[in-house]
């Protein structure tokens, strides 16, 4: 072994501080290079033209995404300069790509089981609708339920259906098929049979058993709190069914671009969720809502269980003030120009609701209650308004769901008291077709009013009440954008100075119902740090006419990063 003496080792002094320093250099080196390595992103989506949703941005090209989020919204340049060696490259081919559509007011999982029961949603008249009754009764068992349906009776001239249409086609299968709008179902004789309603049978409070005007016998229709008398009876779907019914509604949404659902359900629907968020199945973001007249448990499970993630949180409340327009259970202050005997009705006492929504409010959830009539929004305005100045100052973000019909002094209150008009544009062209008919040509002048509350700082909201419209949220886009009625009677808009922009409704859709379900730091823009949710479209909305944006297609469909749908 070779020895050094002190000179020697005094010698080499110089050189070895020159290798400790290469070293060093080096090792840093390694460490800077594996830290940018670790934080290239998984994805990146380039050559788009992004609208990002963020007030002022420019139009961005392209998107990195890493573990889940937003690396980079920029230039195409800016962001391949990101790139790693696993980094995966996916061409957007010049489409618009916006953030994933949210919606505002859904109710998915029966939707998803709609998706498998009898559609009538465009049965024109009486012998189509018994005919596709028939066609889904045929060959099941006996005592099997039929139950889906979304039927509009104003497709045929606005008689209400009757048992008597599908009695002798369904015989032991009980029917309770309901009106799209939720308000009225009909029941054929062996539904009505096993619920033990018959002419002694009294309207319950909310609610209303139609009968025939001269036998007195019901006619199989029950309206709002009537229906209860039904669901009693009906068996309650399994675990299985609900989870199928979930996964066709998911497979529904992504491949028409909804990245993020609030939906209006119960429990069972909050316990389908979260089976599949343990699964990892989810393809969609949900913010479940339940029953207000619950708001005690609620209250219990988020102190047990906290409030959610990203995929689903929970922390909000659903009441109802009201019914609807197309039942005629709306709450008015003046009666209905075609049935002057009624101005609506009140489903839920509204001494009982204005309790729940105190209670909620000063256990700090978030409260969404439904009304659709003038009077109805009225009353539930002033509630909001005494409830907020009895529980303090905080960001309670109250919504209104629907607020359909509205007095002209309304509308100001939206805005000035920060409640959130949750409002669903398909109506609007679906309901136009008949509406004037119910309240007149003075009433709708303040109906479905997007331009209106705009104008007068509302945060306006957007969806769909799928299954009551389609959850498409394009077709909304078109009806906010253009109020041409389904019908094709009115090509320059019905009640057409509330037309609003493709882009305010594309903020509707985005960023304010982000905000809407308090997840506007997450999503809602696309921007570095939110969740990556997005979708690309086959054309573009701010340059085509709007009456084509309907051809409009979803060309892919991201969630958190992950493709959830691409088309063929």
């Amino acid at each position: 072994m070779e020895h050094f003496d002190s000179k020697t080792i005094l010698h080499y002094r110089p050189n070895l501080g020159l290798v400790v320093r290469a070293i060093i250099a080096l090792l840093l080196t390694l460490s800077i290079d594996g830290c940018e390595r670790g934080r290239a992103p998984d994805t990146v989506f380039t050559g788009g033209d992004i609208w990002t949703g963020v007030p002022g941005a420019p139009r961005a090209q392209a998107l990195a995404v890493r573990h889940g989020e937003l690396l980079m919204v920029g230039s195409d340049q800016e962001v391949l300069a990101l790139k790693g060696p696993g980094t995966e490259v996916v061409p957007l081919k010049g489409r618009l790509v916006v953030p994933g559509f949210i919606d505002n007011h859904t109710h998915f999982i029966p939707g998803g089981r709609q998706l498998a029961s009898v559609d009538l949603r465009n049965a024109a008249s009486r012998d189509e609708f018994a005919r596709r009754v028939a066609l889904f009764a045929r060959g099941l068992p006996a005592g099997r339920w039929i139950t889906g349906g979304d039927w509009d009776h104003e497709l045929w001239g606005g008689a209400l259906p009757h048992r008597d249409w599908i009695d002798e086609v369904t015989g032991d299968n009980p029917v309770f098929i309901s009106r799209l709008d939720g308000h009225m179902a009909l029941a054929n004789g062996a539904a009505l049979e096993l619920a033990g309603i018959t002419t002694a049978t009294p309207d319950p409070e909310g609610g209303t058993v139609v009968r025939d005007p001269h036998s007195g016998q019901p006619t199989g229709i029950l309206k709002d709190e009537a229906m209860a008398l039904m669901y009693a009876v009906m068996p309650e779907p399994s675990e299985q069914e609900l989870d199928e019914a979930l996964a066709r509604a998911m497979d529904h949404a992504v491949s028409l671009g909804v990245t993020q659902i609030i939906d209006m359900g119960g429990w069972s629907d909050l316990a389908t969720y979260r089976r599949a968020a343990n699964r990892g199945e989810l393809k969609q973001r949900v913010y479940s809502l339940v029953p207000i007249s619950s708001w005690e448990r609620l209250r219990d499970f988020i102190a047990a269980e906290g409030r959610g993630d990203h995929w689903l949180r929970w922390g909000g409340l659903k009441g109802i003030v009201d019914g609807s327009l197309g039942s005629t259970t709306a709450w008015f202050y003046r009666p209905y120009d075609d049935a002057p005997h009624t101005s609506g009705l009140m489903v839920t006492d509204t001494a009982q609701l204005r309790s729940w929504i105190q209670a909620a409010d000063y256990a700090a959830l978030q409260v969404a209650v439904h009304a659709i009539g003038d009077r109805a929004n009225d009353w539930l305005l002033e509630v909001y308004a005494a409830e907020a100045g009895l529980n303090g100052r905080r960001d309670r973000r109250f919504r209104i769901e629907h607020a359909q019909h509205l007095t002209r002094e309304a509308m100001g209150r939206f805005g000035a008291q920060g409640v959130i008009p949750a409002m669903q544009p398909y109506h609007a062209i679906d309901d136009g077709r008949w509406a004037e008919k119910r309240i007149g040509p003075e009433r709708i002048r303040t109906t479905y009013a997007f331009r209106s509350l705009l104008d007068r700082d509302a945060r306006l909201s957007f969806g769909s009440d799928w299954t009551v419209a389609p959850l498409n949220p394009l077709e909304g886009i078109y009806a906010a954008v253009t109020r041409r009625t389904i019908d094709g009677r009115n090509p320059g808009g019905w009640v057409p100075e509330e037309k609003i922009t493709v882009e305010e409704a594309l903020r509707c859709y985005t960023v304010n119902n982000a905000y809407a379900g308090f997840f506007e730091r997450q999503s809602g823009t696309l921007e570095a740090g939110k969740l990556a949710d997005f979708v690309a479209l086959s054309r573009d909305l701010f340059t085509i006419d709007p009456a084509e944006i309907p051809s409009v297609e979803v060309v892919l469909t991201v969630v958190g990063g992950r493709v959830m749908y691409a088309a063929q």
